[in-house]
């Protein structure tokens, strides 16, 4: 069965009693989440039940491996999470026998997070997990829960390869949330080809984060990246510095040092309860699998206005301030400049008993927080500082009220700032998607969210850690300098009233099953039995493994016949390949790695490399050895990787008329090949430079839609005018810019190639592929949605309010070609002939 009703709508009291239940009748229960900061909180809220029969613990990469042979052999609710499961449960199965054999339920909470290739890989581990259960003599319940989700009953099924039965109804009680979408405003700064930049996404939210807890308001910002959520935080955290010097009279500003990722208290302040920056430094662990989903994501209903969520009307806030450090990938946002009417707008932040603290600019409080009142949810003194805020040490532990939360913290640095959240002691939290999934952070008056979390259902998740408590709320989406964001500010009908979508996973890709195929070999021999539970393509799978050596055919069945682990076939996070590791030069230390497909893009020479706060400068990347070499560096730019791509169509799987052209879905070879890099100033995004390098290519088999135009109507658009490779280019990245509006992925799952005359087709042709081997799904969700996904792209180019093309539209951060040729005109025209009828399939 899967649960799909809206945020904080009773799911986890849904599979919490039958679970519990089924503990003191002696059965076992496992518990699945993409997270280790949900199954911490889990665990919290077992614990907090006092049932002495209930003996539940976590098992997963924070466990010490001294607990966890008491956990296989005692614990009755097992917590953990896929990447656990793949490596360590189900190959030593038979240290858990005990535990399968008595196992009644798999709860596999916030289901939605399993998409794309990540979730391709988890059905095949959940079909992995069904054989283990049937060796021991169990038929456990599958219980899935989600935020709501477009078709939960068939996405559920293709997760698990089980019959579902599904529970939509949700009348659960909500406060309502006013929804403001944010535009930060232009620059005088001038990118590629003198297109206007402008000012980031995460300096608004830095800003706005200020405010909010200037006006004692507990707020969580959604950042996109780790190096992201870090600036904003330290960013807001100097604001709030110079708030507490400006109020307090200290003899001098608190200093911060950005380049460490530290912020010091003067001598006369007090250093709030926790401080993951002063005084602890950054904390520092192995990167947590469990947090690093690309763009999570996935569902939670679009709270329509019956719902209690009300959209409020674009807001530009025209502000002067200096620009804050830029998000680790290219900010992309838009123009929508209408202000709020008579009761939208937030009202102006409350004073701090009697005295009105400064303002940096923008004045957002959540409906409720009227001058001299308490912000709703919270309660006096938990959310005050403690004392009058005319005392000057009050003032300056200030800063100390905002941190950062991310993977690669330790454990209970994590658990410290998850319990300061909820206890009011942290005001701010600059968080990526880790805190997107159900964790019980109830008492939040505001969420920021700094650009588009990939999905509705992703929107609606974040926007729901706000007024957990049925009290109003205020959730900020703040725009990036990029075609979706721009389409959404302009559009606000594309996000109220709509479905959220439909969440793609494909278990029968064949780079996918074969190592899945392998890895359940290893655990149990394969027989003909087996084949139904991993779908129809399995049998010419382990054909392919058994030509490639990996198993051997027996009378009896399939067999891993190699000494190495068949688990580590699979990376289930990463794209595959040994990782890349991340050297320091100067002392030998072992930063960190990276897949090897990403390499090329993160750790070329010449490289800024962030981690944990500290940055480096890729000195030189050795493929061969498989290692990076990197030097500390304090560099006021950033690097984005550019590549050229050659494509070609090896089958047309499916194809129909579109307009006078044709839509073709099907499988091509990618040859990508990362040529140069650019250097943009941090504050501003200022463009400083395109350096060439050399590297190898790399061949991509996976799956493309891609559309054609006759010669006919080619040489129409020519004859009026237009630039028609230009005009093709622009349309393909605006098309890769909006597709994750119809198919659950982010913009770098995804490539594309344009060009007048394609040598496979004889045509004009322009391809959107999926940068994952084998394919994700994303391509053909694009076919499926061709009509809307092209209208929608056809209507963020007009309607963005450049002339000649910019990062609003049609400019690109990885365009290979330096964003050369681009046609605006040219590409309105275009989709304006591909969309001139509907097109029927064939």
């Amino acid at each position: 069965m899967i649960i799909s009703t809206g945020t904080a709508s009773g799911k986890s009291l849904a599979y919490l009693t039958p679970a519990v239940a089924s503990c003191l009748d002696g059965g076992t229960i496992l518990y699945l989440t993409p997270t280790k900061a949900l199954a911490a909180d889990q665990l919290r809220g077992l614990r907090e039940l006092r049932i002495t029969q209930l003996r539940a613990a976590c098992f997963d990469g924070d466990t010490p491996f001294e607990e966890r042979t008491w956990v296989r052999q005692h614990a009755n609710y097992v917590l953990t999470n896929p990447d656990m499961l793949h490596r360590s449960v189900l190959p030593r199965h038979a240290q858990w026998s005990s535990f399968f054999r008595r196992l009644r339920m798999v709860v596999v909470d916030e289901c939605h997070g399993y998409r794309g290739v990540f979730g391709s890989h988890v059905a095949q581990i959940l079909r992995r997990l069904r054989r283990v259960c049937a060796r021991y003599g169990s038929q456990p319940v599958f219980l899935l829960a989600s935020a709501t989700a477009s078709e939960p009953g068939a996405f559920a099924m293709r997760l698990t390869g089980l019959e579902m039965a599904e529970v939509t109804s949700d009348g659960s009680p909500k406060g309502a949330t006013t929804i403001a979408l944010w535009e930060p405003p232009l620059t005088e700064l001038r990118g590629e080809r003198g297109a206007p930049v402008r000012r980031t996404a995460t300096a608004e939210a830095a800003d706005l984060l200020t405010d909010l807890v200037l006006a004692n308001v507990r707020t969580l910002a959604f950042v996109r990246s780790r190096r992201g959520a870090e600036t904003v935080a330290l960013t807001a955290r100097a604001k709030l510095a110079d708030v507490a010097f400006s109020l307090a009279g200290t003899p001098g500003p608190l200093p911060v040092d950005g380049s460490s990722g530290t912020a010091s208290s003067p001598a006369a302040g007090t250093p709030g309860p926790l401080s993951p920056f002063s005084g602890q430094a950054i904390p520092s662990s192995p990167t947590d699998h469990g947090t690093s989903l690309p763009s999570p994501t996935q569902d939670d209903a679009p709270p329509a206005s019956p719902d209690g969520h009300t959209p409020m009307a674009s807001l530009d806030h025209g502000t002067s301030s200096p620009p804050p450090t830029q998000d680790a990938h290219p900010a992309f946002a838009d123009p929508s400049t209408t202000p709020p009417s008579p009761g939208q707008g937030a009202p102006p932040a409350s004073p701090h008993h009697g005295t009105t603290p400064p303002r940096s600019s923008h004045g957002i409080t959540p409906p409720g927080s009227e001058q001299g009142t308490t912000p709703p949810g919270s309660e006096q003194g938990a959310l005050s500082w403690g004392g009058s805020v005319s005392d000057p040490a009050d003032w300056a532990a200030l800063p100390d009220r905002i941190a950062a939360y991310r993977a690669g913290y330790l454990a209970e640095d994590r658990r410290l700032l998850e319990k300061a959240l909820r206890s009011g002691s942290i005001m701010g939290l600059a968080t990526t998607n880790a805190l997107e999934l159900g964790v019980d952070v109830s008492g939040l008056d505001a969420v920021l969210i700094a650009g588009w979390p990939g999905t509705r259902a992703s929107l609606w998740q974040q926007a729901g850690r706000a007024g957990r408590d049925g009290q109003e709320a205020l959730a900020v989406l703040i725009a990036r300098d990029d075609p979706l964001d721009t389409y959404l500010v302009h559009h606000p009908q594309a996000l109220f009233g709509q479905p959220v979508e439909a969440i793609v996973l494909d278990p029968d890709n064949p780079y996918v099953l074969g190592p899945h195929l392998c890895a359940a070999a290893a655990e149990i021999p394969l027989t003909d039995a087996d084949l139904p539970v991993f779908g129809p393509t399995t049998v010419n799978a382990l054909d392919d493994l058994v030509t490639q050596g990996l198993l051997r055919k027996r009378p009896a069945g399939w067999f891993w016949t190699r000494r190495e682990r068949a688990t580590d076939l699979a990376d289930i996070r990463g794209g595959g390949g040994a990782p890349i590791q991340v050297v320091e030069s100067a002392t030998g230390r072992l930063l960190g790695s990276v897949d090897e497909p990403s390499a090329h893009t993160t750790v070329h020479t010449g490289a800024v490399y962030l981690h944990q706060g500290e940055t480096y400068l890729v000195e030189l990347l050795d493929l061969e050895a498989g290692v990076a070499l990197v030097g500390g560096a304090e560099p006021d730019y950033t690097t984005f990787a550019r590549d050229v791509t050659e494509i070609s169509v090896l089958a047309s799987l499916r194809s129909h008329d579109l307009g006078p052209g044709s839509l073709h879905f099907g499988e091509v070879e990618v040859t990508r090949q990362v040529v140069s890099y650019l250097r943009r100033r941090l504050q501003s995004g200022e463009m400083l430079g395109d350096e060439p390098l050399d590297l190898p290519p790399r061949t991509l088999r996976t799956r493309a839609v891609w559309w054609t135009l006759p010669a006919s109507e080619v040489a129409t658009l020519a004859e009026e005018g237009f630039d028609l490779g230009g005009a093709a280019h622009a349309a393909e990245h605006a098309a890769i810019g909006l597709l994750p509006l119809f198919a659950t992925c982010d913009r770098w799952d995804i490539g594309g190639v344009s060009t007048e005359l394609h040598a496979d087709t004889g045509l004009l042709t322009v391809f959107v592929y999926d940068g994952h081997e084998g394919g994700a799904g994303f391509a053909e969700r694009g076919y499926a949605r061709a009509t809307d996904w092209l209208t929608a792209t056809r209507e963020a180019i007009a309607s963005c309010e450049c002339e000649r093309g910019c990062p609003s539209c049609i400019q690109s951060p990885k365009c290979g070609n330096g964003n050369e040729p681009l046609d605006k005109r040219g590409a309105i025209h275009l989709l304006d002939t591909l969309l001139r009828s509907t097109p029927t399939a064939s």
